[in-house]
């Protein structure tokens, strides 16, 4: 079965400013993931073509690197990703008005797995990746238009993951 999951989210900055934005990630001033409210990305050594690591529990290794565009995740069978076949990236994409930050899964994966992602991971996911936008937003502009917002299941989840509430400021 196909995981196909597509964010995006259009910024009035230049392809040169969200490019930036995007070679912070997993480095020590990383502006887009949102590590003070999830599991931090970490490498074993700086972005680039073959770094390992992931986030959490989930796994992967960088495919692809190309500074201030594009870099594409190959999930590793292992952890919480095992059983996803296919990869995972975020690049920047210029409009005549905008420019987009866009993250996009494109994996292959059996029926048990599917239900995984279906149920609890792509909830999860979806919440993660609307904080980064918010985050890189807030960087590149100083205000959110309309901040997201955790679900009552995503909500649920993450109590039961970590055992106690979390607050979401």
């Amino acid at each position: 079965m196909r995981v196909l999951n597509i964010h995006e989210r259009a910024l009035n900055t230049s392809e040169q400013l969200a490019g930036e934005v995007l070679d912070s990630l997993a480095g020590p001033d990383d502006r887009l993931w949102p590590g003070d409210r999830w599991p931090r990305m970490e490498f074993d050594s700086p972005l680039g073509i073959g770094a390992r690591g992931g986030h959490g529990p989930v796994r992967y290794t960088v495919q692809d690197y190309v500074p201030g565009r594009k870099v594409v995740f190959q999930f590793a069978l292992a952890g919480l990703a095992n059983g996803l076949e296919g990869r995972h990236w975020f690049e920047i994409v210029p409009t005549p008005e905008t420019t987009v930050f866009r993250h996009v899964i494109d994996a292959e994966c059996g029926f048990v797995m599917w239900l995984k992602w279906a149920f609890l991971i792509r909830p999860l996911h979806d919440a993660l990746l609307e904080d980064a936008f918010d985050k890189v937003e807030l960087d590149l502009h100083g205000r959110l238009q309309r901040p997201s917002s955790w679900s009552l299941w995503v909500r649920t989840l993450r109590k039961l993951v970590a055992g106690r509430p979390v607050k979401r400021t």
